[in-house]
């Protein structure tokens, strides 16, 4: 008797044993399945970040070539570029005066006292500086991308684009602005909708196109940097 009585006891040991091993096996097993679902969840979030951020990186218009905006340099129809007299360095007239140009865009002359700054990459037509404000900024080395009112919708998200583009180009060490053309203050000829004016140390050049090219912007900018300027150093 008193050795079945051991042999039960023993058996309910084994059992509660048993149902122990049991326990930390399934404790086991939601553990690892815990850490599997984490690690999951980690790199579908590390993913999900990733992957945004690296095509934003490989559609990042200052990390593209400019000649990849718009048209070629052949479909734009541009004019060849100009060589402009000079005139209206350091000729700052009171703001608010309007000054009357020579040239269509101005590629220098007096200007207001104030430049735009910090200058924007892109201007609309709502919220252009005036021309004796911008004529200024050329005055220290900007370059200047002008387009009248018929450039819309697209074209001027692909203007954007050439501008952010051209700012990362070592040529306009970031001199350069895109800016919606007035025509009270003188129309473009005919079939022309773009034009690059730019205010060189010694001469002013202008260059008026058809359509837009990132290709002629890059010869551009290449031809007349902001180095080359009445006060290349000034903001």
């Amino acid at each position: 008797m008193a050795e079945k009585k051991k042999q039960q006891e023993r058996d309910r040991r084994a059992k509660i044993e048993s149902m122990r091993q049991a326990e930390r096996s399934r404790e086991r097993r939601k553990s690892l399945l815990f850490i599997v679902i984490a690690a999951v969840v980690g790199v579908g979030l590390v993913t999900a970040a990733a992957v945004p951020a690296y095509l934003n990186s490989r559609n990042d218009p200052a990390k593209k070539d400019l000649s990849s905006f718009g048209v070629s340099a052949s479909a734009a129809s541009c004019d060849k570029a100009t060589t402009d007299k000079t005139s209206g360095n350091n000729d700052h007239k009171d703001q608010g005066t309007t000054i009357t140009y020579a040239e269509t865009p101005p590629s220098s002359g007096p200007h207001w006292a104030q430049p735009a700054f910090p200058a924007s990459e892109f201007y609309s037509t709502r919220d252009t500086p005036p021309l004796e404000q911008l004529v200024h900024n050329l005055e220290h080395g900007y370059t200047i991308l002008w387009y009248d009112k018929t450039i819309k919708g697209g074209d001027l998200d692909t203007l954007k684009d050439i501008s952010t583009s051209a700012r990362s180009n070592s040529a306009t060490r970031g001199k350069f602005i895109v800016a919606a053309w007035d025509d009270s203050r003188g129309t473009f000829p005919s079939g022309k909708h773009i034009a690059l004016s730019h205010w060189g140390a010694d001469q002013g050049h202008r260059e008026l196109c058809g359509d837009i090219s990132g290709a002629v912007v890059n010869d551009f900018i290449s031809a007349y940097p902001a180095t080359d300027a009445p006060e290349p150093n000034a903001a």
